[in-house]
């Protein structure tokens, strides 16, 4: 069984054209995610799937991996099944799914979200993700941060951009902000890949909703570091300077 992280990434962002290329702390910001991916340790490699040949040679030029997806990948996990058939990835193998707008991204993160597949319970779910318990007051009404419940075993009850849970009378719980990083065995990918997009996934616009809305079970990991993602222009400058400050 190899373990494999794949970073999606496409050029035509609607609010980012050309996002994965933007400069951040000086370099693609493709780039300082695909390096902190690669420092995660139980990697067998990394690749970026795109369809695009500026992120191409983006990648190529700072020695990366890349697996070229095709063009009518509507969704990222569209990109992540493609990729992994590209690669010839048996079903057993894992994937760990980044998404190319986190610079940010610990590389103790990705350790985290692959942890439970070693453990006597990885049976009892079907997938992995990551949430971090909110400190900035103005995610928890945020749509931009989708929210996380979970039940007592961890694993996920609801994705909302909405702020779950909500306190009628009073706010006295911690929240908790999900981070978009899944694993999943490529089987699992492919049967997901092959699901009719559910009722609430439209609703939301939140791709793990059709997970739970078809009865599969996402294991829910607290992570220590926060990885906030690259969505507006205005983002940018606020990414230079956390990067500054990150270790």
């Amino acid at each position: 069984m190899r373990t494999i992280a794949l970073i999606p990434a496409r050029y035509d962002s609607s609010r980012l054209p050309g996002k994965p290329l933007k400069d951040i702390g000086g370099k693609p910001m493709i780039q300082q995610v695909f390096e902190r991916v690669q420092q995660a340790r139980g990697l067998n490699a990394v690749y970026v799937a795109t369809d695009d040949d500026r992120i191409r040679e983006a990648v190529e030029a700072f020695g990366g991996q890349v697996v070229m997806t095709p063009a009518e990948a509507e969704s990222g996990t569209d990109r992540i099944a493609a990729a992994a058939q590209a690669l010839n990835l048996a079903d057993e193998d894992l994937i760990v799914n980044v998404q190319g707008d986190q610079p940010l991204i610990h590389p103790e993160s990705i350790e985290a979200v692959l942890t439970p597949f070693q453990t006597p319970d990885a049976s009892d779910f079907d997938m992995t993700t990551l949430s971090f318990k909110i400190v900035n007051e103005a995610e928890i009404t945020s749509p931009k941060d989708v929210k996380v419940v979970c039940d007592y075993y961890g694993n996920a009850l609801y994705f909302s951009r909405a702020t779950i849970p909500h306190g009628r009378d009073y706010w006295d719980h911690d929240s908790f902000k999900h981070l978009g990083v899944y694993a999943y065995t490529k089987a699992f990918v492919d049967r997901f890949n092959q699901l009719p997009s559910s009722r609430l996934e439209n609703i939301e616009k939140l791709e793990q909703l059709r997970a739970l809305e078809y009865g599969y079970r996402i294991k829910v990991i607290e992570s220590q570091w926060d990885s906030p993602e690259v969505d507006v222009p205005g983002d940018i400058e606020l990414m230079n300077h956390l990067i500054q400050a990150s270790p």
